[in-house]
């Protein structure tokens, strides 16, 4: 049986990867909005701020014998470095990969156990090409790329998998709300997307169900860019 976790489930691209996964199996989601989370219909819910008290959630994913995780909760920061105060450089680093590096070490003791796994990383583009003036965001989705490849060669004989998928332009709320704090209006940065178009939530989280498939078990170590040929070039 598969009990799965989804951080950052309250909207945007962890609720529909929530709402995708829910029929996979044990569904437990994570977040700092009760209401939101509790909408779901998960079986289980913990209210959680990673960054600050991620060992509340770490008990949550021992108790419920989590052997799915997505990694997905996140923050953006647009500006240029020598305006970045300590706090910010802390705050984004530990919710992007700080917290991320933590859960899975408490989720895979079971995994390892149960010899099955899924890791599922929620990345960015951003952390494979970098971001002007984004360089706190780009840097700490850099180090969850270079997490997933030692981790999938660490655990690789343990049946788990572990998988980054870099999005590029989403359409969601967080991702409108990156264009307003960048120098570039929309149709600036439509312009850049060869397909002309921003990602949508429910492509990645159908992806996501596919990485955690028995079809999907040779593929570990990967990041794969989810971004409507921005990877590419221009």
């Amino acid at each position: 049986m598969l009990n799965i976790l989804v951080t950052g489930a309250s909207k945007g691209i962890g609720r529909k990867i929530a709402e995708e996964l829910k029929t996979c199996g044990n569904l437990f989601v994570t977040g700092r909005n009760k209401d939101a989370l509790s909408s779901i219909g998960a079986k289980d819910y913990c209210i959680c701020d990673i960054a600050n008290t991620p060992e509340i959630l770490g008990d949550f994913i021992v108790k419920n014998n989590i052997n799915v995780l997505v990694n997905n909760a996140g923050e953006y920061i647009y500006g240029a470095i020598d305006k970045m105060t300590i706090e910010e450089i802390q705050k984004i680093h530990k919710t992007n990969l700080i917290a991320p590096a933590y859960l899975i070490s408490r989720a895979v003791p079971y995994m390892k156990e149960q010899k099955f796994g899924r890791i599922i990383n929620i990345g960015s583009i951003s952390g494979v090409m970098g971001e002007a003036n984004a360089s706190l965001y780009s840097s700490s989705k850099a180090g969850l790329m270079g997490l997933t490849k030692a981790l999938a060669l660490e655990l690789a004989e343990f049946n788990i998998t572990v998988n980054t998928i870099n999005p590029g332009w989403v359409e969601t709320n967080l991702g409108n709300d990156s264009i307003e704090q960048s120098e570039f209006t929309k149709e600036e940065i439509l312009d850049c997307i060869p397909q002309k178009r921003f990602v949508t939530p429910d492509e990645i989280a159908k992806l996501a169900k596919y990485l955690i498939s028995d079809d999907a078990r040779g593929i570990t170590g990967q990041g794969i860019n989810l971004c409507a040929g921005l990877s590419v070039g221009i």
